[in-house]
């Protein structure tokens, strides 16, 4: 089992939203993502699933990280709630980590069993779209995890104002094959 987070982030800040919105609007972007994630396992917390379009995203199953014990899925066959991040300290299958956030930071700094063996860290170096309103959310102390604890094993790829680069944690065996898939992925996205 394998975890994987994935993420896009602003250059000079950590933004990765502002409020329930994020602040560029690149489609590049969203094809990678989709391209990575397509066919996995994904855990989000309640707000991110809340923004997939139709709370849902095909050919995933979805694991909505939150403390509302009540809380509703769009599609209880493929999506489930999650109330302990605890629970994906043992988890079987490759786990690819959706945000927002909070999600991330648990992940990062939660200790050993937790922490994802890949990051796929983008980095978007235009504006943020001065029309989206509300308060920043920033993953600072993730940047803080990934520069201490991680090391770059990728080429930085480069489209549309977005640096993508893939990261492994120090001393982590890394599924090769899982790895192969998100190059491959990334790569895809290039031609």
């Amino acid at each position: 089992m394998t975890k994987v987070a994935i993420w896009c982030r602003h250059q000079d800040d950590n933004v990765i939203g502002i409020g329930p919105k994020i602040p560029w609007h690149v489609k590049s972007d969203f094809q990678r993502f989709r391209r990575i994630t397509e066919g996995q396992s994904l855990v989000a917390g309640q707000t991110t699933y809340e923004s997939f379009p139709n709370r849902t995203l095909p050919n995933r199953k979805i694991y909505v990280l939150t403390l509302d014990a009540a809380y509703q899925v769009s599609d209880p066959e493929k999506h489930a709630v999650v109330n302990d991040v605890n629970l994906f300290k043992e988890w079987d299958e490759d786990l690819y980590i959706a945000g927002g956030a909070t999600v991330y930071k648990l992940f990062m700094t939660g200790g050993a069993k937790l922490m994802p063996e890949i990051v796929v860290d983008c980095v978007y170096h235009g504006p943020l779209d001065p029309d989206v309103k509300g308060e920043k959310v920033c993953i600072t102390p993730c940047i803080e995890s990934l520069n201490k604890n991680y090391r770059q094993i990728s080429r930085d790829y480069e489209l549309d104002h977005i640096t993508t680069r893939i990261l492994v944690r120090k001393g982590e065996f890394v599924e090769q094959e899982v790895l192969k898939r998100i190059v491959k992925a990334i790569e895809e996205g290039l031609n």
